[in-house]
């Protein structure tokens, strides 16, 4: 049967790398976050206020645009970032900071609520939690030219708001891994652990502890 995984997380944390090994080892399709097509992003990050509308609803044109496609799919599949998580973290993060008015987000949160009534959920979201620090070292090392103005305190936000997202989430089971320390890319071990995990998961939320 197939099956179709959702990977969240905030910005840095690792969704692509884990998407990409995931597929590797599962012989899934990969659906990635179009985060370089987005041609509001580096405004948006100069002036959040000015085009945080904007991009927000190009993020979930798109994310609906892959979801729709990823329904269509005779294979399994594994996307990076959930369209969940463009309403429910980063349109809502930007409304709380005034950075959406309340007219405009509004309008996108009656237009999110009606789209997503028509998507089926994903069979599984496997949700990667991070402390700041980490967050803040794994973008320094990948040095996005647009993500160099990134605040501590807005990571720490979004993080909270992921927090409360995933305690709430009932639509399907999710895996939540800690991923401060552990290292799916250089140790083989850890990352062999979240595809028995991923196999293994029928339903509910569950939460992995590795003896590192």
């Amino acid at each position: 049967m197939e099956k179709f995984i959702a990977v969240a997380g905030n910005i840095g944390v690792g969704k692509t790398t884990l998407v990409n090994l995931l597929s590797e080892e599962l012989g899934w399709i990969p659906f990635y976050e179009p985060v370089t097509e987005n041609p509001y992003l580096a405004d948006f990050y100069e002036d959040m206020p000015a085009w945080g509308f904007h991009s927000q609803i190009y993020f979930l044109m798109r994310r609906l645009r892959i979801h729709r496609k990823l329904m269509d799919m005779s294979t399994s599949v594994i996307q990076d970032r959930s369209v969940y998580e463009d309403a429910e973290i980063f349109a809502h993060n930007l409304f709380l900071q005034g950075a959406i008015n309340d007219r405009d987000y509004g309008t996108y949160r009656e237009l999110y609520q009606v789209l997503v009534e028509f998507l089926p959920p994903p069979d599984l979201v496997i949700y990667l939690r991070a402390s700041v620090p980490t967050l803040i070292h794994r973008i320094a090392r990948r040095d996005r030219d647009y993500e160099r103005t990134i605040r501590a305190d807005y990571l720490a936000d979004l993080n909270e708001l992921y927090e409360s997202w995933v305690e709430d989430f009932q639509l399907c089971p999710v895996l939540i891994l800690p991923c401060d320390d552990l290292d799916y890319v250089a140790k083989p071990q850890h990352l062999a652990l979240i595809v028995d995990k991923v196999r293994g998961i029928l339903m509910g939320k569950e939460e992995v502890h590795f003896n590192l």
